[in-house]
């Protein structure tokens, strides 16, 4: 009952209660969108631990948020201070942003406070007084052994620019410098400063969270797709259409969304439909390029419905211009030399033959 009970709080105390300065800014306007934030292994741990500890639905999810191999074991272990990015469902309100229902964190053994807890477990992304007023409790209030906390990540879901992006959470290394953030993941310092309200020439410290607008692929999905708003941010993959589909950005592909059949089992469907562009023998399988004159004629994701049923777009845009064929006008023209050759050498010989005779 307990634990029915904590959302509806989490969000009560979210509309009244400013969350504290290292909350995201976010619109006013209620927004839902997918973000990223770090996370560092306090302690040597795996990677199903921490899909649980941050209720990620699915270890596929986790792995694609890191670019790692779909093969990689749940089991496999992670050494402490292992950096991982977390991918989470966030909400905007009130013109902050804050993770949306998860996770919630039950209390063990050990943890001493709220301070602790957000410092160790969390490292350092939230804080102590974050968890209180999403918990309708004071930070210094001691916690027991089995109880649930809900925990609000700060995040945003904001344009950039006029642009739609992946807000990540990002933890500062020891040494970390905006020029060099910014560098490293494609954005202006000036747009550093302005969306994480530093001053010019503002030095960052180790452990410091930043918001780090990561640019997401451009794609073909339609505006009445259920996942219309799919965003994947730059070396990431996701899985789309219940499983079916498998999307990765890499800005390497000219910041185009590659997609193709996944392989997985789906999720709310009992097989995936089809996934082609065309018909007949003139189709061409999601993700494949077709064999025509125009190379670079590529079968996208268009996105899904509620029937089973997944679009596709045939990009026809080609690569190059197909080489010219030889020419019409060339061809008459050599005939018509051949011609006036013949009747030349004609007249020379009548012309011989007059001399002779």
């Amino acid at each position: 009952m307990a634990r029915r009970n904590l959302v509806p709080l989490f969000f009560l105390i979210a509309a009244t209660f400013p969350f504290d300065a290292s909350a995201f800014k976010c619109g006013n306007s209620p927004l839902k969108c997918q973000a990223l934030i770090d996370h560092i292994t306090p302690e040597p741990t795996t990677f199903v631990e921490v899909q649980t500890l941050f209720a990620v639905r699915n270890l596929r999810t986790l792995l694609g948020a890191n670019n790692l191999p779909r093969s990689t074991p749940p089991d496999q272990k992670l050494p402490a201070k292992q950096t991982l990015k977390i991918p989470f469902p966030c909400l905007c309100h009130r013109g902050a942003g804050i993770s949306n229902k998860r996770p919630v964190y039950t209390v063990k053994k050990g943890d001493d406070g709220l301070k602790d807890i957000a410092e160790k477990v969390f490292s350092g992304t939230v804080t102590d007084d974050a968890i209180a007023a999403a918990n309708g409790i004071s930070e210094k209030d001691p916690v027991k052994v089995g109880q649930k906390l809900s925990i609000p990540l700060p995040c945003s879901c904001d344009e950039v620019e006029g642009r739609k992006v992946i807000h990540y959470g990002y933890l500062a290394e020891s040494g970390s410098s905006l020029e060099g953030i910014a560098e490293r993941y494609g954005v202006s310092v000036p747009t550093l400063t302005e969306i994480n309200g530093l001053k010019d020439g503002s030095s960052i410290r180790a452990g410091q969270l930043l918001d780090v607008p990561i640019r997401a692929c451009n794609s073909s999905i339609r505006s009445d797709s259920i996942d219309s708003q799919l965003l994947v941010a730059n070396g990431t993959y996701v899985f789309a259409a219940h499983n079916c589909v498998q999307c990765k950005c890499d800005s390497a592909n000219n910041w185009t969304l590659q997609c193709q059949p996944s392989g997985v089992k789906p999720s709310d469907w009992s097989t995936c439909p089809a996934m082609e562009c065309g018909l007949g023998k003139n189709s061409v399988l999601l993700g494949n390029s077709s064999a025509s004159a125009c190379r670079g004629a590529t079968c996208n994701y268009g996105g899904f419905s509620s029937n089973q049923t997944i679009f596709t777009t045939f990009d026809r845009t080609c690569s190059a211009a197909p080489a010219p064929g030889p020419s019409t006008g060339g061809k008459i023209g050599l005939k018509n030399w051949n011609i006036i050759l013949l009747s030349l050498v004609h007249l020379m010989v009548l012309q011989l033959f007059c001399i002779g005779g």
